[in-house]
C-alpha cells in the first residue's frame, strides 16, 4: 500500500467515483496490490523470515509504500 504521506490519485478517483454512486460514508479510500506466493518446504517460522526478506527487497519499494502478509495454511 502506498504510506499514507504518499499521494492516491488512484485512490481519490475510486473516493470520487463512490461518492458519486451515493455512498457518501467513504471518507477515504487507499488502492494497493496484493501477492498470493505459494510455498512449499519451509517452516512456518523460516516462511515468515523469508517472507519478510522477499516483501522488503523484491515486492515493495519500501520509500513510498507499507507492506503486510499473512501465512495461510
Amino acid at each position: 500500500m502506498p504510506k499514507r504521506t504518499v499521494l492516491d490519485p488512484q485512490g481519490q478517483t475510486i473516493h470520487h467515483a463512490l461518492s458519486g454512486l451515493g455512498y457518501g460514508a467513504i471518507t477515504d479510500v487507499r488502492q494497493g496490490k496484493f501477492f498470493v506466493l505459494n510455498l512449499d518446504g519451509w517452516s512456518r517460522d523460516e516462511a515468515q523470515k523469508q517472507l519478510e526478506k522477499i516483501s522488503k527487497e523484491v515486492l515493495t519499494n519500501p520509500v513510498i509504500e507499507e507492506y503486510r502478509f499473512e501465512i495461510v495454511d
